[in-house]
């Protein structure tokens, strides 16, 4: 087979395998909001939910959702950040980056299930938070971690290394030099990152069946970190495990539904500043 026909034949796979990945994608959220948006009501989205009767809704546990998500990207972000900077501009080869390295890789190897009973051993016993919104956004740090330091590291290494001569030559510190040259052109990796690891998160249930708990305050909105936090996945998950609801079925789709547009949004609402920040840092939008 000659080199043209290689190439030929390789581009058909890469095409095929991309075209079943997109089916099995529209084929998958198809189905679940075929079955969850007829479901899906403003009394549903925002109402309380109920453990015997049908017609429960799912508002507490939306607001749980997000509320878990922004603690545990508040403490995220700044230590992944952060560690992902020193690595790629700071740190030298010694012992130690290589211990973070391999604890960020080790980290990054450990079921989400284990996560969750080290966040119930140490949260929630030995430092007496119970079942609590904090105690999950503290073990979801741990389950965030090790991608967001890889996604930064790399990120911040594939800015060019001309951009920091000339910065230091105009007479910048290293410092400034990272933070206005080379954090602003490794911005769209790092926020790409942060995405998937968001998108992570809200969909996340093992982890916070034994940190947050499979209750809701009856308060809405509550900012009550102590407050037991089920969240959407966790939910969905209780409600056909050991609800009682005679529609149970009925709320799952559409909690799943739900779940699943929110992720879109989401990762909506960060890709496209992405893309525009990308294109002006290439010089796109001039």
């Amino acid at each position: 087979m000659s080199a043209k026909s290689q190439d030929k034949a390789a581009t058909a796979i890469m095409w095929l395998a991309g075209i079943i990945i997109l089916g099995i994608l529209i084929v998958f959220l198809g189905y679940m909001l075929y079955k969850g948006l007829p479901v899906l009501t403003w009394d549903f989205i925002t109402g309380k939910p109920s453990d015997i009767h049908a017609g429960g809704g799912v508002g507490p546990q939306l607001f749980n959702s997000f509320y878990i998500l922004g603690l545990c990207m508040l403490f995220s972000i700044p230590v992944a950040v952060g560690a992902g900077i020193y690595l790629a501009e700071y740190a030298a080869n010694t012992r130690l980056t290589d211990m973070i390295r391999l604890s960020t890789e080790s980290l990054a190897t450990v079921p989400s299930i284990v996560l969750g009973l080290f966040g119930m051993i140490i949260f929630v016993n030995m430092l007496g938070m119970g079942f609590s919104i904090i105690g999950g956004a503290l073990t979801l740090m741990l389950l965030n971690l090790p991608i967001l330091v890889r996604v930064t590291e790399e990120s911040v290494r594939t800015v060019p290394a001309h951009y920091r001569e000339a910065s230091l030559a105009l007479g910048a510190t290293k410092w400034q030099t990272i933070w206005r040259v080379v954090l602003p052109n490794a911005l769209p990796g790092i926020i790409t990152g942060i995405t998937l690891s968001a998108g992570r998160t809200l969909g996340e249930t093992a982890i916070l069946i034994f940190t947050a708990g499979t209750t809701v305050s009856r308060i809405l909105p509550d900012f009550n970190v102590m407050a037991a936090g089920e969240t959407l996945a966790v939910h969905m998950w209780y409600v056909m495990a050991v609800g009682l609801v005679p529609d149970r079925v009925a709320i799952a789709d559409g909690t799943g539904a739900l779940l699943i547009i929110t992720i879109l949004i989401f990762n909506l609402m960060f890709t496209l500043p992405s893309k525009y920040i990308q294109r002006k840092a290439n010089g796109g939008g001039h």
